[in-house]
């Protein structure tokens, strides 16, 4: 008996039913009155009724169903309405005859595949013959006569995602691979591809013949692109490519509709688009019902536009009407802005908006005050009247700035050649990406190195816990009343003046700063110190020893305030932290004589910053910062500064920051610095991450397939020794040695070599080496 499911309407012709299970394919009968659902753990049948869908037949018999029944995909042989396929999970692939009296419909098991079988497809006019393609880099051909495959097809590459016959040539057969490969293989030569091209830079995961034009081959890849191939020609040729928001998943031609195929993604995005090819930007209509991702598409009848149907990983099974799909057109926002790269500003909004259209012959350029030069650009589309979406006429206002004004990236690029990121200490780093920004004229990136090292260093003697530091609470000396350009004018006189006018100087600024201290005279006891902290005997002497040169009577002061760390020189040379090295190295003598008030002031700055927070402020108080500091600049665009930071401190800062946002600026960046060609710069940046996903970018496998040069056919060893002809692969044509480094070779005559015999064998003549007479060239 047939069992009625639950059965939803909504809107006249669209309807859905709940499946069992999550489905992972469907496929129509020829006659589209049935549709089978294949899942993991559901194989039924149901029947398109006006009403809804009713269930006509389940597949899955027995008391515990095998891994046969796990199904990855079906199809419905479009000649006999009795057959169907299934690709299982398991590596198996099986036929269903479903005239079979008894209730298991199974009728032959293949079991040649070694992994999960991907898809099968059955031959458009040749009942018995189908193919399956593997997760185990193989094809394979079956006749349902014969008990094993008639075939093998050995791609030579990663997984085979899908495969389908071509509906006009018999021969032919279309897979897309895992590596971003496409081949045309003919069913009578199982040895080697008819023809193989690139079609997408990640996984192709699906591909469609068009149904009218014999050459066009849709496909589509996690890169997100649909692209369409014209296959007529000797060369393949892209003539049509559609970007959308999520990796494509299926990928299915509108029938009676030339231009028009249907996507659905594989992750993220849950609904179902058909898109026009000749406008890639927005899709020409939108099927929203799926609430999960959708799984398998196929429209209703080969002949019927208008019936669409799918399954979906939210348990459901949809027939879409056409007529109810939504029009994002509708919906699109006709005004939009967009910054170049270089100052320009492109602005596109209604004719309505913008001022009266002008004449045809004042349609070309025209120079506004300011220096701005717009380009008015006006599209008109004759009306289409069979078209079922309106006609939006915008007009299109470029602005450019002048030619002195616009903003160049060599910046960017000079950055990126100069950083430092990793093979010298943290400080060195520091200083030189500083010295770098610096140079390029980027204030602000340059104090944020120097910020950077003074946070995150550690100083040259951290000790600080002698008297010589500290006062008697167990506090550093206060510097609030003694200002840093007054402490530079002390130091400066040190050695220029007496004693007692050096006593004199200090007097007068402690008065003049100070505030809340009374200073009394020579007579009496004063206090000369940074803050309220008093001197016990202890530091009394060692401040003598530090000045044994001169007698001190009982009532002068130290000459200093606090012991140094080294000799103070009449001119410091640079303004560098405290380092047990008394001179810098990036400043000379001459230049340290020049040394003005404000670079001394930077000095002293840079100095106590680091006697003051380094001791008692761990780096991690300094990691919340930091992090907003990074995202600051991250949405100012600046990547390449975020990047940079993070990994010059490496894991001070990495666990502060999600690894998803690390992935985002990382791919941001390497994507800035391959669009300005700075191969070196993105190789090191991907090898210094630390993200996963960033970190495999440069450990993706390269194979190499290589074929003989004497019989043609590919090598299968890891030697120089064809295994077929026996014969050397790769022979110099000009030492006749065997070359096992980098080979050059010509490709007109195929004949090479080593890449030095053959550039000097070129300087001296034209003729190939080998003798052919073919005019090789070298560039």
């Amino acid at each position: 008996m047939e069992k009625m499911s639950r059965v939803s309407t909504i809107g006249g012709r669209t309807m859905f039913c709940h499946l069992d299970a999550p489905a992972n394919a469907i496929s129509v009968c020829r006659d589209a009155t049935q549709v089978v659902v294949a899942g993991r753990n559901i194989f039924k049948i149901y029947g398109l009724e006006e009403d809804g869908f009713v269930e006509r037949l389940n597949l899955r018999v027995g008391r515990k169903p095998s891994l046969n029944f796990s199904c990855a995909d079906v199809m419905w042989h479009q000649m006999e309405e009795n057959l169907l396929a299934t690709a299982a999970t398991n590596g198996a692939v099986v036929t269903w005859n479903l005239a079979r009296p008894c209730r298991n419909k199974q009728e032959q098991l293949f079991t040649e595949h070694k992994r999960t079988v991907n898809k099968v497809c059955f031959h458009p006019t040749e009942v018995n013959m189908l193919l399956s393609g593997s997760q185990d880099g193989f094809m394979k051909c079956f006749d349902l006569r014969k008990k094993e495959s008639v075939s093998t097809f050995s791609g030579q590459s990663e997984s085979v995602r899908d495969v389908q016959f071509s509906i006009k040539e018999y021969f032919t057969f279309a897979a897309s691979f895992e590596n971003g490969n496409v081949q045309l293989w003919d069913i009578r030569r199982p040895d080697r591809y008819e023809r193989m091209f690139t079609a997408h830079t990640g996984p192709v995961f699906c591909c469609d013949w068009h149904p009218e034009d014999r050459g066009w081959l849709a496909t589509g890849g996690r890169d997100k692109m649909v692209k369409v191939w014209d296959m007529s020609t000797n060369r393949v040729k892209e003539i049509y490519c559609v970007q959308t928001i999520a990796s494509v998943a299926r990928v299915k031609w509108r029938p009676e509709r030339r231009y028009h195929l249907a996507t659905c993604s594989m992750m993220v995005d849950h609904n179902i688009y058909v898109w026009d090819v000749r406008r890639p930007f927005i899709p020409f209509a939108t099927f929203e019902e799926h609430k999960d991702v959708t799984t398998g598409i196929v429209w209703r009848h080969q002949h019927d536009p208008y019936y669409l149907l799918s399954g979906s990983k939210d348990s459901t099974l949809y027939q879409h009407m056409f007529k109810d799909a939504s029009r994002p057109v509708d919906r699109a926002n006709p005004e939009g802005l967009c910054f170049g790269l270089f100052g320009d500003l492109a602005f596109a909004a209604k004719e309505s908006l913008m001022s009266a259209p002008p004449s045809v012959g004042d349609v070309g350029r025209k120079t506004y005050p300011g220096g701005d030069r717009r380009y008015p650009i006006f599209f008109f589309k004759k009306p289409d009247v069979t078209e079922q979406f309106a006609q939006v006429s915008s007009a299109l206002s470029v602005f450019e700035s002048e030619a002195g004004s616009i903003v160049g990236m060599d910046w960017f690029i000079n950055t990126a050649q100069s950083y430092l990121l990793s093979g010298k200490p943290f400080t060195e780093l520091c200083e030189h990406n500083a010295q770098v920004a610096k140079r390029l004229n980027r204030p602000q990136e340059s104090t944020t190195w120097t910020m950077l090292r003074i946070m995150f260093s550690e100083p040259a003697n951290p000790s600080l816990s002698s008297n010589h530091n500290l006062n008697k609470s167990g506090n550093l000396p206060l510097v609030n009343s003694f200002s840093m350009k007054e402490m530079s004018a002390a130091l400066n006189e040190r050695n220029k003046e007496n004693r007692q006018d050096n006593l004199h100087s200090l007097e007068t600024n402690l008065n003049n700063n100070d505030e809340n201290e009374e200073t009394e005279g020579s007579e009496g006891q004063a206090e000369y110190l940074f803050g309220d902290a008093e001197l016990d005997d202890d530091d009394l002497y060692s401040m003598e020893h530090d000045n044994q040169a001169a007698e001190e009577p009982e009532y002068l002061l130290p000459q200093e305030a606090f012991p140094l760390r080294h000799e103070i020189m009449d001119h410091p040379s640079a303004p560098e932290p405290v380092q047990e090295k008394p001179e810098s190295p990036h400043v000379s003598g001459s230049e340290a004589e020049s040394t003005c008030l404000t670079s001394m002031e930077s000095f002293s700055l840079i100095s106590v910053s680091q006697l003051l927070f380094s001791p008692h402020l761990p780096p991690k108080f300094f990691c919340p910062i930091v992090k907003e500091m990074l995202c600051y600049y991250a949405k100012q665009g600046d990547v390449q500064m975020a990047v940079s930071v993070l990994i010059v401190l490496g894991d001070r800062i990495r666990k502060e920051i999600d690894e998803l946002t690390q992935e985002h600026w990382y791919m941001s960046y390497i994507d800035l610095l391959q669009r300005f060609e700075l191969w070196n710069v993105s190789n090191e940046v991907i090898k210094l991450s630390t993200c996963g996903a960033i970190m495999c970018l440069n450990q993706a496998s390269t194979t190499l397939h290589i074929n003989c040069s004497n019989c043609k056919r590919p090598m299968s060893n890891k030697g120089w020794i064809c295994d077929r002809c026996h014969q050397c692969a790769s022979v110099c044509a000009v030492c006749h040695h065997v070359v096992k480094g980098l080979f050059v070779w010509c490709q007109g005559c195929s004949h090479g070599g080593h890449l030095e015999h053959v550039m000097e064998w070129l300087k001296q003549s034209k003729h190939c080496p080998a003798g052919c007479g073919h005019l090789c060239e070298y560039t």
